[in-house]
C-alpha cells in the first residue's frame, strides 16, 4: 500500500476519517510521551519480538498509519509489518517532523 504524505495525514486528521485507522508510532517511549499525535507506541526494536510472541493482536486487514520522527523507522516497521502478513499498512512520509512543518 502507498505512503501517505502529511498533507493527506492532516486531511484525514481534520475530517475525523483517521479514526478508521490504526495509529502505531514506533519511537521510543520517552520521544512518544514527549510529542505524539495518538495511537499506539511500539518501539520499533521490540515490534519483531512481539509479532513473534503473538503479543500484537492487531488484524492483518485493519488499516495501519506507522509514525516515527523521520518516517525513518516507520518504513522498516510497515516493512516488519507486511512480511508479517499486515496487508494494508501505510508509511508516514516525513514523519512528524513534515508533520509539524505544515
Amino acid at each position: 500500500m502507498d505512503d501517505i504524505l502529511a498533507e493527506e495525514f492532516l486531511v484525514l486528521q481534520q475530517s475525523g476519517a483517521l479514526e478508521s485507522y490504526l495509529l502505531l508510532d514506533v519511537r521510543e517511549p520517552l520521544e512518544f510521551h514527549t510529542h505524539n499525535v495518538g495511537g499506539i507506541n511500539i518501539p520499533l526494536g521490540k515490534l519483531q519480538n512481539l509479532i513473534n510472541e503473538e503479543e500484537i493482536d492487531f488484524d492483518t486487514e485493519q488499516a495501519i498509519i506507522v509514525i516515527c520522527q523521520r518516517g525513518l523507522r516507520s518504513k522498516t516497521a510497515k516493512s516488519i509489518l507486511n512480511q508479517n502478513g499486515f496487508k494494508n499498512v501505510r508509511n508516514l512520509t516525513g514523519g512528524l517532523l513534515k508533520l509539524r512543518q505544515i
